[in-house]
């Protein structure tokens, strides 16, 4: 799939240094949209980051990446999904480089039809989880359609914060 000359494709093992990249950024960009730390990412070795890009290809769940080629090839955007045994198909791993953010650019929309047309395949909802303090991930998900559960969890990186459920009817 391309997107005004985006290209939107499922990583693979062999993407391993982009994915690496593209988590820093993400870790450095927005702290508390991600379950790990820029610290704890910055150690990992090489086959964690072989692992994390092989979740596109494993069958079990999604994982995409929009791609400039104008930009030298930049890594601009991902999300990707699996199958929790509870909620079903969930939303996870969601960032887009602020150069490419907005309704206009269509990256998000891209990727997140992406996952969606994954979701369909296991279930007719996809659910994700988002810190309740983060309200710029809250607005973008209500504009796409998803709507807040009620549903409260504990932050994973502090337990004294809260991560906020959403899902969306596909």
């Amino acid at each position: 799939m391309s997107l005004e000359g985006i290209v939107i494709r499922s990583t693979t093992e062999e993407d391993w240094l982009d994915v690496r990249a593209l988590r820093l950024e993400m870790l450095a960009d927005t702290p508390i949209a991600f379950g790990d730390t820029l610290e704890s990412a910055r150690l990992a070795g090489e086959l964690y980051w072989r692992e994390r890009g092989r979740r596109g290809t494993t069958g079990s769940g999604t994982n995409l990446v929009a791609i400039d080629p104008a930009a030298e090839d930049r890594w601009v955007g991902t999300m990707g999904g699996y199958l929790d045994r509870t909620a079903g198909p969930m939303l996870v791993g969601v960032y887009v480089s602020p150069a490419y953010r907005g309704v206009s650019r269509g990256v998000t929309d891209a990727l997140l039809a992406g996952v969606e047309d994954w979701a369909r395949t296991e279930s007719d909802t996809l659910t994700l989880r988002v810190h309740s303090q983060n309200a710029r991930a809250i607005a973008a998900y209500e504009r796409r359609g998803y709507v807040a559960t009620g549903k409260l969890f504990p932050y994973i990186l502090n337990p004294h914060q809260r991560e906020m459920e959403m899902r969306k009817a596909l």
